[in-house]
């Protein structure tokens, strides 16, 4: 599963990758998590508000750290 986490490197940018670890361990999920700082990048996806989580090329989340609860229905169900 790719995770990438969107973000300039802002504590809810940083907030969001911890979490996102958190959640993918605690799950026992195969991952592969980057932190994403490029600009460019954010537009690609369309995500004009920081942070933002994409999984698998697909925005999840945009614009808030989501909850552990949150996080880990979002992964679960990427999972396939």
């Amino acid at each position: 599963m790719k995770l990438e986490v969107l973000g300039t490197g802002c504590a809810k940018c940083n907030a969001l990758e911890t979490a996102v670890r958190r959640a993918a361990d605690s799950l026992g999920l195969d991952y592969e998590l980057e932190h994403v700082k490029d600009l460019s990048k954010f537009a690609s996806y369309g995500v004009m508000m920081t942070p933002a989580l994409v999984v698998n090329g697909q925005v999840k989340v945009s614009g808030k750290v989501p909850s552990e609860a949150e996080l880990t229905t979002i992964l679960t169900s990427s999972r396939a």
